[in-house]
């Protein structure tokens, strides 16, 4: 059970302290002299001590009886020396098959540094500096960056709590720009794997990193996704001249329904004089204006005809809802081609539009044509992968219970969302056969 190669248990007890207690020694009996290579003889034993992964619910620390050899020629400035194994590094307080589990875990499931210590039975700082040097090693690996077509970036506030700003100082930056990869397999599937996060949310910050890499790793990028943010924009033209920048699908109807939210709130301090009360007509369906047409039932859209024709005398807050259902129309298209077209036709007639709100909508749209309508020529290239990236980010922030060290928060965030979680796979029922 104990399954280590070139090693065998000689004895297992149960300490008081709970844990279990292996004695452990190697098989080798005749070792050369690392220097010389006479063979070596026998010079005593010591005790190793390190924990290994836990077994029977129980913390395992090894006993390893490590023995000592000394080198029998007496020219050779080699006197004494012990033996080595992987699986216990010289001077290690862990087997290296605890840190990878500790590493795995940390990488596949939703836990922390301080439980894995708990069931390791050391302390917090054996297993982060352990992790430490484990994660780094296996994010040094360039095979990381192979492969990347499609990239995509966000920002998020990795310590909320922070107010102030000092740009030579990482954990000083409230803001963290997160670049990940979005490529699709062969067959369609998408797999986001957070490549690298850099302390600001500006331009400047993705840029750098980009000018950071390989020749190849940037030839290799085909598309960028982005938000409407033009720090993002001006990096990618800067950086990847050869990447077709794509805005965000998602982004862009959040845009609409902003616009729906401002028409509606104006609106209300016109007809009333003050913000929406419980009562108010506009205010009850401030949920329903963000819905789309096409989900909401008959009783809904009843409500929502009564309360606009209540409250809506100027009819702005009715053509703002329009606007915005036409706007999420562009990704609800049966085909590309239809999309392009209402698309083009969104965008040509929102500047014009006599409500300001939604006028400024189209002026944005106007200014992003072309990251807009490249959605429909990278066969839907979004940011949603990165959303998604986000949400691993800040389940880690949670357990973790928020971070000091932006050291830490990197390497732990980088191993939490590094694509290579194990997925549910669901049983595919047999297609059902022809009755004789």
């Amino acid at each position: 059970m104990f399954g280590v190669p070139g090693m065998h248990v000689l004895a297992v007890e149960r300490a008081s302290d709970g844990r279990l207690r292996l004695s452990v020694e190697t098989d080798a009996t005749t070792v050369g002299c690392p220097t010389c290579g006479v063979l070596a003889v026998g010079h005593g034993r010591r005790a190793h001590l390190a924990h290994d992964v836990p077994c029977l619910g129980a913390p395992v620390l090894l006993v390893w009886r490590k023995r000592v050899w000394r080198c029998a020629e007496p020219a050779c400035p080699t006197g004494t020396f012990g033996e080595t194994h992987p699986l216990i590094e010289p001077r290690a307080k862990l087997t290296s098959r605890a840190i990878d589990w500790a590493v795995d875990a940390l990488s596949w499931d939703d836990t922390s540094v301080s439980a894995l210590a708990r069931h390791l039975g050391v302390d917090w700082h054996t297993v982060m500096d352990a992790v430490r040097a484990e994660a780094e090693r296996r994010l040094a690996d360039p095979a990381r960056l192979t492969g990347v077509r499609t990239l995509g970036v966000d920002e998020h506030i990795w310590r909320p709590g922070l107010h102030q700003h000092t740009r030579d100082r990482p954990d000083r930056q409230r803001a963290v720009t997160s670049i990940v990869d979005l490529t699709r397999d062969a067959h369609g599937q998408m797999r986001a794997k957070l490549l690298d996060v850099v302390p600001g949310r500006s331009g400047a910050a993705y840029a750098g990193w980009l000018a950071g890499q390989p020749a190849d790793f940037i030839a290799g990028i085909q598309h960028a996704a982005l938000d409407p943010f033009r720090g993002y924009a001006n990096a990618i033209r800067d950086e990847l001249p050869d990447a077709v920048p794509v805005l965000d699908a998602f982004h862009v109807v959040r845009l609409g329904t902003q616009v729906v939210d401002e028409v509606r709130r104006r609106v209300q301090q016109d007809t009333l004089g003050r913000r929406g009360h419980k009562g108010d007509p506009l205010y009850r369906i401030r949920g329903l204006l963000r819905h789309g047409a096409e989900n909401l039932t008959p009783r809904q859209l009843a409500r929502l005809d009564a309360c606009l024709a209540a409250g809506d005398p100027t009819w702005e807050v009715s053509i703002a809802w329009q606007a915005y259902q036409r706007l999420r129309a562009i990704y609800h298209a049966p085909s590309a081609e239809a999309g392009r077209r209402i698309a083009e036709q969104v965008i040509a007639t929102l500047p014009s539009c006599p409500i300001p709100e939604v006028a400024r909508l189209g002026r944005t749209l106007r200014a992003w044509r072309t990251q807009v309508l490249a959605y429909f020529d990278t066969g839907g290239v979004s940011n949603g992968g990165t959303e998604a990236v986000n949400g691993i980010i800040e389940k880690t922030r949670r357990i973790a219970h928020g971070f000091r060290n932006f050291t830490n928060y990197r390497l732990r965030i980088l191993l939490a969302a590094s694509g290579t979680r194990p997925y549910r796979q669901h049983a595919v029922a047999a297609p059902p056969t022809a009755q004789a």
